[in-house]
């Protein structure tokens, strides 16, 4: 996982966002529920993925700072 994935993850929710409110104007709350859930799967993901980066760079600074300790 990358942030470039939770970019394009974060532009899927914002884009089926969108949908489901233009469906609720139209009166298709089937589709707009469909879009709704796909918006929250995105941006469920995309949290995942900055998480994992979180994740990584922690461990990387950990480990720069045990380099420096150690040298």
């Amino acid at each position: 996982m990358s942030l470039e994935e939770a970019q394009r993850q974060l532009e899927a929710a914002i884009h089926d966002a969108r949908v489901s409110f233009d469906c609720i104007a139209l009166d298709d709350l089937e589709r707009s529920h469909t879009n709704a859930i796909t918006a929250r799967a995105a941006v469920d993901a995309a949290e995942y993925a900055i998480r994992v980066a979180l994740e990584e760079r922690r461990k990387a600074e950990e480990s720069e700072e045990a380099k420096g300790a150690g040298g």
